[in-house]
């Protein structure tokens, strides 16, 4: 052990305070992908909450069963309100924040070193355990007080901007999502020259279709009235479901990399919000060669088929990985690029009504999937070409701007892992 590492137990102590009053109702569960409390997914109908535990302001939580939680260990830091977490979880807190700041301990649990320690040390047939014992066994580095200030201000100043940037994303994707809506589910986009020419009333060109009186006829198959000269279909009429590669090239888990050619995408790679570029594992020059299907091309838009089902994410020019490749949780949506366009998909994908649809069609108890031929039954809406092209126009500046603010967030992430590896050599 280098000198200025130290046993993490003589800066921490076990807190064990439970709810016995039932004066705290705000439950949370720990997220091992973001390290930090979330609220419970847990049923609580019925539950007696006096022997959960009481995790207040400053202090961590952690859930010692370490099976089947990924590559992340679930430990959080409570940076808000007073909550309770399950009476497994071990509290504790630093006993002495004049020698430890709970922040800069915080950024060494986020490190992949810590998580892969903390998988190694893990023990126990029946469940592997990484106990309040094996936490104090930790070894990490302790540099003054006003080196913990400074390293932690400059990571809080990465990640308060990757914030930002997560909620400039959040307006720009809501605008854009209104804008579909607007067009595609209340039927409000703008009358074409060639429409109000071929119905002899000019004047409504690029007035709101349909409460301009556009002409409305009932589809049966979608039970809705829809824009005359709309069709409905299916995913497969627009564009090509491509699954990825599940025979013997499949990588293993050995031949998975933390740095390679090919980015091979994981669960954690697509979120509700889009890419995630946190947790990456990557394939071999050869491997990638050996596989015959999942090679994403730009403009693919990926769906998630298994686990958390409905995740989508747009593979645009802004993406800095040139070679990516997806596991078998997911599927590549490509556009048939003479009758429609991948950024519209997108946004089919995206829309509450898909999303209505592929939890209506997902099967499986133990891990929820959907498979590709249920995909195909989900009917929807196909507008005319040129009423998807003159969405396209509009929301693709939106889609730019958004991309733009990804791209950043990679570059901040990226300086932000590259501090979190400089902990080890202070």
């Amino acid at each position: 052990m280098r000198s200025n590492y130290k046993k993490l137990g003589g800066y921490i102590k076990e807190v064990d305070i439970r709810n016995d009053s039932l004066d705290i109702s705000f439950l949370r569960g720990i997220s091992s992908i973001y390290k930090s409390f979330m609220i419970s997914k847990a049923n609580t109908i019925g539950v007696d909450f006096s022997d959960y535990k009481i995790v207040r302001n400053g202090q961590f939580a952690f859930n010692p069963n370490t099976a089947r939680m990924g590559d992340k260990i679930p430990i959080a830091l409570n940076d808000g309100e007073t909550c309770i977490v399950s009476k497994i979880y071990p509290v504790f807190e630093i006993t002495d924040t004049k020698q430890l700041l709970s922040e800069y301990l915080m950024m060494w649990f986020r490190r992949p070193e810590f998580d892969r320690y903390a998988r190694f040390k893990s023990h126990g047939s029946a469940r592997e355990i990484f106990g309040w014992e094996e936490m104090c066994d930790v070894e990490f580095p302790i540099t003054s007080i006003e080196k913990q200030i400074e390293i932690v201000g400059e990571y809080q100043t990465i990640v308060n901007r990757m914030h930002l940037n997560d909620q400039l994303n959040q307006k720009l994707s809501e605008a854009a999502q209104a804008i579909y809506k607007h067009w595609f589910v209340d039927f409000e986009f703008p009358i074409t020259k060639e429409y109000a020419t071929a119905i002899y009333r000019l004047e409504l060109q690029s007035k709101p279709y349909k409460s301009s009186g556009g002409e409305m006829v009932y589809c049966e198959i979608l039970k809705q009235q829809i824009p005359k000269e709309w069709e409905s279909g299916s995913l497969d009429n627009i564009a090509d479901l491509i699954d990825g590669d599940r025979g013997n090239n499949y990588p293993s888990q050995e031949a998975l990399l933390s740095d390679g050619y090919c980015l091979f995408l994981n669960t954690g790679n697509v979120t509700k919000n889009g890419f995630e570029f946190t947790s990456n594992t990557f394939i071999s020059k050869e491997r990638d060669n050996l596989m015959r299907k999942g090679k994403i091309e730009r403009g693919d838009v990926i769906l998630t088929t298994r686990g958390t089902v409905g995740h989508t994410a747009y593979y645009n020019n802004q993406i800095e990985y040139d070679h990516v490749r997806i596991n078998s949780g997911m599927i590549i949506v490509r556009a048939k690029k003479q009758n429609c366009s991948s950024l519209f998909i997108y946004f089919v994908l995206k829309s509450k009504a898909m999303q209505n649809s592929i939890e209506s069609f997902m099967s499986g108890s133990a891990q929820q999937h959907l498979p590709i031929r249920d995909l195909k039954k989900i009917p929807i809406l196909i507008p005319k070409k040129r009423t998807i092209d003159g969405f396209v126009n509009i929301c693709q500046s939106l889609q730019n701007h958004l991309d733009l603010v990804n791209k950043e967030g990679i570059i901040l992430a990226n300086f932000r892992d590259i501090l979190l590896k400089k902990m080890s050599k202070i």
